[in-house]
């Protein structure tokens, strides 16, 4: 007895988390960072730690009060209908719910280049297919309509990054509306914001409600996480909002109780803390700032919670800075060997990655494949 046929799938390479990489090398952990995964460098919500344990003496019982409570606190704070929150395992759970809600055998998806890589394997493991469009590294990987409607060909997804990983750029609103009018009306775009709190744009939620000018749409969702600026990737919560229209699929798509007691109670709480937000989107900015200002390579503009940095050789930079203890993302696995990902850190762990970075550039590491020049890839 085998599996199915999985070689057209891949598998999904997460950052490297310091105790992996202590153990290793045979160090301390404690001499590391980690900037490779996006995390929160604050933690989570203080009131989201208290709940988290409160919430361990229910953990006995399964969490329909809670999944009930978070649902309608999620619609309340984007004035949407309960029934258009769908909550998920991570963003990635609600990927698989907009998959399953939306794909039959052999339909396509259209995913950006680079991108994360889950959109595309969650509709493989739909029995869906996936088509590509890319983001110009030449070009500062920037989002229009155009560029993603010289790529489309009828598919039923179309998943929009914004703002983008790893490049950290955005779609305005005003593209993502003329993307949904101009694709066929059976085709779904997704938005996704899982930086949405780190950028300086609307939030695609206005479209499907019709705000600031737009009208209502019924072919555009959004994904939304606990993950980033609420600091509750461990956790695993986030959600989708969907159009009206779609709000009796949730019930036949879902896993039942699709997000655990200690998870929702943490959402809870989470959302009521915005000092904790606003601390944590001022620790990115100024992460970010010090970033784009201090590295001695391009920088490319971003509006999330890391940079993308033009390194040359990537895993060369990636490793070295690793020995000397700062943990990034090489994204050689986006499909762009000559740079690395930094997420935002606090102010110590900024300016240890800088500094680190910058010896390792002077020092020539990777230099034999930067050319200096900001090049398509």
């Amino acid at each position: 007895m085998q599996p199915r046929d999985l070689s057209d799938h891949v598998a999904y390479e997460a950052g490297r988390g310091i105790e992996e990489v202590a153990r290793e090398l045979g160090r301390d952990p404690a001499e590391f960072v980690k900037l490779a995964s996006n995390e929160n460098p604050l933690g989570p919500s203080p009131a989201a730690t208290v709940a988290i344990r409160e919430a361990a003496l229910d953990a006995s019982s399964y969490p329909k009060a809670a999944h009930a409570d978070l649902t309608a606190a999620i619609a309340d704070r984007w004035e949407v209908e309960n029934e258009q929150v769908w909550l998920a395992n991570g963003g990635d759970g609600a990927i698989d719910y907009l998959s399953r809600a939306t794909l039959e055998p052999d339909d396509e998806i259209l995913v950006p280049d680079p991108g994360f890589a889950y959109y595309g394997m969650s509709a493989r493991f739909h029995h869906g297919d996936v088509a590509e469009y890319a983001l110009s590294r030449a070009d500062d990987f920037a989002q229009t309509a155009e560029t993603v409607l010289e790529a489309y060909d009828g598919e039923r997804i179309v998943w929009v990054t914004s703002p983008h990983n790893p490049s950290g750029s955005t779609m305005p609103l005003e593209e993502i509306d003329r993307l949904a009018a101009e694709t066929d009306e059976e085709t779904l775009v997704v938005v996704d914001e899982a930086y949405g709190e780190f950028a300086d744009v609307d939030s695609a939620i206005d479209l499907l409600e019709g705000r600031d000018g737009f009208d209502a749409r019924d072919d555009v969702a959004v994904l939304r996480t606990f993950s980033k600026a609420f600091g509750l990737a461990g956790v695993r919560l986030g959600y989708a909002v969907v159009p009206e229209a779609w709000a009796d699929a949730y019930a036949r798509v879902n896993t039942p109780f699709a997000a655990s007691e200690l998870a929702c109670r943490a959402g809870l709480a989470a959302l009521e803390d915005d000092q904790h937000v606003e601390r944590t989107v001022e620790t990115t900015l100024e992460s970010r700032t010090a970033m784009c200002e201090g590295i001695d390579a391009h920088v490319w503009p971003s509006e999330g919670n890391f940079v993308l940095v033009d390194v040359g050789d990537a895993t060369a930079i990636a490793d070295a800075m690793q020995e000397r203890g700062v943990i990034v993302r090489d994204c050689t696995s986006f499909g762009l060997p000559g740079c690395i990902r930094i997420t935002c850190g606090t102010a110590e762990e900024t300016e240890r990655a800088v500094e680190t970075l910058n010896e390792l550039l002077a020092e020539g590491v990777g230099e034999s494949e930067r050319s200096g020049e900001v090049t398509d890839t």
